[in-house]
């Protein structure tokens, strides 16, 4: 009989607590406690990046974490980007169809987004094929994922900027 642990972690905004054998991964947590199944279970090897989730704000492949590594730190998946605003890799990757069949798509979209918010800036085509290496899709061949990501990265900066600069006409006009 497998030892069952318990584990208290902040799952895409809200505080969780779950019991799972000692043995489970992150990944085995997220899918089959927590029903989190954008999550996608592929290689089981850290190979593929299908299973990437944002830990502590940090791109890592489930399948390599344990759960219990993940006590008392913040969770972040692919489910926790719905909002009443679509989000800006969502857009991107709609507008440059950049999904074939999908499974890929939210362990690309996870870390593309703990990357775009750390670089803060417009990125190249050759900076996100380097940062995103770790995630394998076998239906694309890139072009359009890369198009995606260096579309949303300009999107990110152009609303960063509307936001903050207070020259910006936009700004005034909604009250700042």
């Amino acid at each position: 009989m497998s030892e069952t642990r318990r584990c208290r972690l902040r799952l895409d905004g809200v505080e969780v607590e779950v019991a799972a054998p000692a043995h489970w991964t992150l990944l085995e947590v997220l899918r089959y406690r927590l029903d989190r199944i954008g999550t996608k279970q592929g290689c089981d090897k850290g190979d593929c990046g299908a299973c990437t989730v944002q830990l502590d704000g940090r791109a890592v492949p489930s399948c390599l974490v344990l759960a219990a590594q993940a006590d008392g730190k913040t969770v972040t998946t692919v489910e926790s980007l719905r909002g009443p605003a679509l989000h800006p890799l969502f857009a991107a990757f709609d507008d440059a169809v950049a999904a074939q069949c999908g499974f890929c798509t939210p362990g690309i979209i996870m870390a593309a987004d703990a990357w775009l918010r750390r670089i803060g800036r417009p990125v190249t085509r050759d900076e996100a094929a380097a940062a995103l290496a770790g995630n394998l899709c076998r239906c694309t061949g890139y072009t359009k994922i890369l198009d995606a990501v260096v579309e949303a990265s300009g999107r990110r900066a152009g609303a960063a900027t509307a936001a903050t600069d207070p020259r910006d006409p936009s700004a005034e006009a909604a009250g700042g």
